[in-house]
Order: structure tokens, then sequence, then C-alpha cells
């Protein structure tokens, strides 16, 4: 592929990733950098993991997504009741058939809202591990095949709240982003509170993009290039986060691959066919801080994951020329 020919469908992936992002802020206000986060983890071919308090809009923004795309949308209400295979589905006998048949679980859709997934037990939760990872689910020994595209919307609330669980890391390890969508400004719930008066911003929306538009921003992609400056960069941050000594646990190479997806995703969403440092900078974060652990003394002194990272993002040189 040419240098123009790389321009122009960088150009046409920016007009549609906007569309998208317009659309989803007509139901969601003040709130673009997360309504970017989120269509920048469905075309990185990832999954977002939405933390915060209840009531602001964590899973509006799930739905807004899956309204502005004409795909399927399923839903699952993680309970402490919830049960695996009220997940990924279940085999059952028809009697008519005198065969056994396989009903689908809600995971079966483009994009799936795993709504409260700390309210669940470590069981149910991993029940979507497979799927999250190799978008597959296997049942009774068959393996069924998952989208594309496919992509989980995970909400939860803080670990502090009431009836919670926590997320083990070998499952937030699978979420490409996290975000925090946190309370509005005065004129954004202003604004709110006009929009919500007589009709759900929500029931306005109709798709701007079909699954193949989709399909071909995430082919487009991973034609983003790469130069040998920017991985060495993305490979310095990885090997000084396993060597911090706030950090007992450092980021995976799923974690280098994660943020590299979403640094070309971000790189095409600007209209660019390549990378800077500066797209690895501004996703360091919601990429990487909740892959990353603590030491218990650095609990102790009130260092978070994003403090440490933050010292990490400081240090590590950038490179000149990417």
């Amino acid at each position: 592929m040419t240098t123009q020919e790389a321009g122009v469908r960088t150009a046409t992936f920016a007009d549609l990733f906007g569309s998208i992002t317009d659309s989803m802020a007509r139901a969601i206000q003040g709130k673009r950098e997360v309504i970017e986060l989120a269509v920048l983890c469905l075309v990185s071919e990832g999954h977002l993991l939405v933390e915060d308090v209840p009531g602001v809009g964590k899973t509006t923004l799930a739905k807004a997504l899956a309204a502005s795309i004409d795909s399927s949308f399923g839903r699952i209400q993680f309970t402490p009741d919830l049960l695996p295979s009220d997940v990924v589905g279940v085999t059952v006998w028809n009697r008519s058939t005198d065969n056994f048949e396989f009903r689908p679980g809600a995971v079966f859709a483009s994009i799936v809202l795993g709504d409260e997934l700390n309210r669940a037990s470590p069981k149910t939760q991993s029940a979507l591990l497979e799927a999250m990872a190799e978008n597959q689910v296997t049942v009774d020994n068959v393996t069924y095949p998952l989208g594309p595209p496919f992509m989980v919307i995970a909400t939860q609330n803080p670990i502090e709240h009431e009836g919670t669980y926590p997320l083990p890391e070998s499952q937030l390890d699978r979420f490409l982003l996290r975000a925090s969508i946190g309370y509005p400004s005065r004129a954004d719930e202003l604004a709110v509170l006009d929009t919500h008066g007589d009709v759900e911003p929500l029931a306005r929306l109709t798709p701007v993009a079909t699954a193949a538009d989709v399909q071909g921003l995430i082919a487009a992609a991973r034609t983003v290039h790469v130069s040998e400056a920017v991985r060495g960069y993305l490979v310095d941050l990885a090997d000084a986060t396993r060597h911090h000594p706030h950090l007992a646990l450092g980021m995976s190479p799923r974690a280098t691959l994660s943020l590299l997806r979403a640094s070309r995703a971000r790189a095409a969403s600007q209209g660019r066919g390549y990378v800077v440092p500066d797209d690895v900078k501004a996703l360091t974060e919601p990429a990487l801080a909740h892959r990353l652990m603590v030491t218990p003394e650095a609990q102790l002194q009130g260092i978070g994951a994003a403090d440490a990272l933050a010292e990490v993002v400081a240090t590590v040189p950038v490179p000149t020329a990417g």
C-alpha cells in the first residue's frame, strides 16, 4: 500500500470514527474522552472495563455504542446467583427431535454489556475468560465462535461497595482499556436534564455504521505503521514497570500488545497512518493501570498503580523520531 493510499484510508477511518463518537455523544453529554476510548477499544478488538459509582452513565455508554452500530446487542445482569451457563449457554435435550441442542447465552452478540460484573461470584466471572481472550466459548467439549465484531463492555462498582467481589488479575488483564466516567460538570448536567426531559436520548439514536464498517475499521487499524523506535519505547515501558520498586506486578506481554493495538487505532482516528510516542503516552493509564499491582509497602504510603505508572512514563526516554 502506497503512502497516498494509506492517507486516504486513515482519513476515511477518522470520518467514520467521528460519526460513531458524535452519535454516542448525543446520549452522553460532556464525556467525549470516555466515548472515544470506548470506540478505540472496539476497533482495537479489545474489551472495556468501566468502573465508577452507580448512576453516572456506565450502562448508557454501552447502549449508546450498540445503538450507533447496526449489530446485535446482549446484556448480562451479573448477580450473586448468576450461573456460568446463563452467560455462555447450555446444551439441553429436545424431546421432539431426540437430540441435544445448544441454547446460546447472552454472550452471543456483537456488543455485550456485562452489568455490575463484580457482583457475580468468581466462578461466574471466569465464564467470560475464554470468550474475551479467544472470541469463542466451549460448552460440553464443543467450541462455538463469537463475532466478529465482538466486544465486552463490563461495568463494575467500586470494590468498597457492599456485595462486590474483586476481579482476579487474570480477568483484569483481558480488558484492553479501563475508563472512569465521573460526575458531569454543571453545564453538562443541565444538558442532561434537558435531553432526558421528554424523550430518552438512546431511543433517538440510529446506526451510523454497520458491522462490516467496523470490520473495515479494525482491518485499517492493523495496517497503521509502528516504527522500530516506537516499538522499542513500548518494550522499554514494559521493562520499567517490571523493575519499578513500587510495583509487585508489571506489564505482561499481553499488556504490551494491547497498548500497541490501541495506539494504532488512536493514530488512525486522528487521520495518521503511523504511530507517534504521544499516542502511546495518551493511552498508558487506561491501557495499563488496571493491570499493575503495587507492593504492600506502596499501598501503605498511599501510592496507587496510576502513580507508579506516571513515574515510569516520566522516566523512560521518549524516542525523538517515530
